[in-house]
This record gives C-alpha cells, sequence and structure tokens, in this order.
C-alpha cells in the first residue's frame, strides 16, 4: 500500500473512532462496540488499572486504542519531558503529565483534528497545565533536537509506513540517556501473507506490525542501544474468530499457522550518552 494511501486511511480511521467516542461509546480496532459500548475487543481492554482511569475524564479512557500501557512500564520521573507519539484522545499524555509532575512536562502528538480536538477537551476537563498536543506525523516530529527524556507509544509504530524514519526522528528528539518505551504489536515466527493481513486489521486497525527481530534491528539501526522487547500479551485465534469468519476465512484452519504469534510488546530501548574520545593531556 502506498504510503500517502496508507496514512490517509489510518487518519479516517482514527478520525472516525474519536467521533464515535463523543456519542458515549468506546472506540474499537476490529470488532464492534457492545450494546454499553464497552470492552470492544481482548486488544484494548484491561489496560489500566482503575486507580488510573478514576482521575481521567471518561472520553480519554473510551478514546484508548492501545495494546499496552507504556505509562506503568517506563518508570517516569518526575520533572522530565515526556513525548506520546500518536496521543489519541490523551490518555497516555495525560497519565505521563501525573507521573513526571509539575515541573516536567508532557507532548502528545497526533495527525488526526479529530483525536487532537478531544485530546485537549480532555486535558480541559483534567484541569491538567503540563500537557502540550501538537499536530504532526510521527515521522516528522516538531520538537528540537535533544529535547525529550522519554518517548511513549501505544500501538501507533505499527501503523507507520515508514518506520525506519519514525525511529530515526525519535533518536533525534531524544536526550543523550533518554528513553524509548513503547507498546506495539510484534509478529513472532512466519506467518502466510493472506493471513498475516487480516489478523493484523484485526489486531491494529491498519496494522503493518513487525517481526521481533525486525524491530531490534530498525531501532539499533536507528543508533539506540539496549534494546528489548517483552512480550505483554499473547493473542490466539479464538479472539478474532468473529471478524475473521465475516473475512471469509476459514478460522480452524488457519488456526495451527498463527496461533500464539501475534503478540502485544513492551519494546526498550535508549540513547547513548556520548562520550567524548580523545588523547591525552
Amino acid at each position: 500500500m502506498a504510503d500517502q494511501k496508507l496514512t490517509d486511511i489510518v487518519r479516517e480511521k482514527y478520525g472516525q473512532a474519536a467521533r464515535q467516542v463523543t456519542t458515549g461509546k468506546a472506540a474499537c480496532c476490529g470488532s464492534a462496540p457492545s450494546a454499553s459500548g464497552l470492552s470492544c475487543d481482548p486488544i484494548t481492554s484491561n489496560l489500566y488499572s482503575l486507580s488510573e482511569t478514576a482521575s481521567l475524564p471518561e472520553q480519554a479512557v473510551l478514546a484508548s486504542l492501545g495494546c499496552g500501557n507504556p505509562t506503568a512500564l517506563a518508570q517516569l520521573e518526575p520533572g522530565e519531558v515526556v513525548l506520546d507519539l500518536g496521543s489519541g484522545g490523551g490518555i497516555d499524555v495525560l497519565l505521563s503529565a501525573r507521573r513526571v509532575g509539575p515541573t516536567g512536562k508532557a507532548y502528545g502528538l497526533d495527525m488526526t483534528d479529530e483525536m487532537l480536538a478531544l485530546a485537549r477537551d480532555n486535558q480541559r476537563k483534567a484541569g491538567v497545565t503540563n500537557v502540550e498536543f501538537l499536530k504532526g506525523r510521527i515521522e516528522a516530529i516538531p520538537l528540537p533536537d535533544n529535547s525529550v527524556d522519554v518517548i511513549v507509544s501505544n500501538c501507533v509504530i505499527n501503523l507507520s509506513a515508514d518506520k525506519d524514519e519514525v525511529l530515526r526522528e525519535a533518536f533525534r528528539v531524544l536526550k543523550p540517556g533518554g528513553r524509548l518505551a513503547v507498546s506495539d504489536v510484534v509478529v513472532a515466527g512466519e506467518v502466510p501473507a493472506p493471513i498475516r493481513e487480516s489478523i493484523l486489521l484485526w489486531v491494529g486497525c491498519v496494522a503493518g506490525a513487525l517481526s521481533e527481530e525486525e524491530y531490534r534491528s530498525k531501532l539499533a539501526a536507528a543508533g539506540f542501544a539496549g534494546v528489548t522487547v517483552e512480550p505483554t500479551r499473547v493473542y490466539s485465534v479464538a479472539d478474532a474468530r468473529e471478524f475473521l469468519a465475516s473475512a471469509g476465512i476459514d478460522v480452524d484452519a488457519i488456526a495451527p499457522q498463527v496461533e500464539g504469534k501475534i503478540r502485544s510488546a513492551f519494546i526498550r530501548a535508549s540513547k547513548p550518552i556520548e562520550v567524548r574520545t580523545g588523547c591525552c593531556g
């Protein structure tokens, strides 16, 4: 799929999700919302504890389309500057802002007007002041070099048509010693291409997930060190049965080829601290 076409599809999908949230229903990736509008699917449900969501606006929670909880695992410290790539309705930005405190700052970056409007409304309702939502693409981050302590992202990098550029940009804006801590969808092992496409459509709206090895390789190529990929959820074929069947796929026939191979993972990496080397003196 051409890069611009993919970008347009992702923008439309997430704009539609934001509009859905304003009607009181949860945003969904593959499956349709339940009658209550909650718990759309096993990917986006039960990612946050009640203690985390209790103080957040309802629409920030309903708009979550992530596959993990990177803010809980990123070990954010007071005073740090955090950037959320693909911030959506703002849930991870608002949680990050709480963790870094009034001396820190949390940026959210999103390309979808509807999501940005929703996020800014959620910020207003939450009364959080150390937050700024920016419009832009994650392949061209509108922040200076060496300006961010931590980058988080929640099931968004897989949506980019140019993941190498996303990771290069992330490396650029991180301060030396800064950390990348993202949740994303990864593929473990070989999955036949047509089946992979259908399952990843279910997992991430319009997903293009990397294998664990590809993720490590691309992070290293961008300059990152200390790369780890830790699976957090493993999806079964049963989770996607309804969606795949509606696409005309024989679920029982493909099960042995895909069972346990599509996963959410927590990916960590860091930007090395530059050490000057030179001669003696």
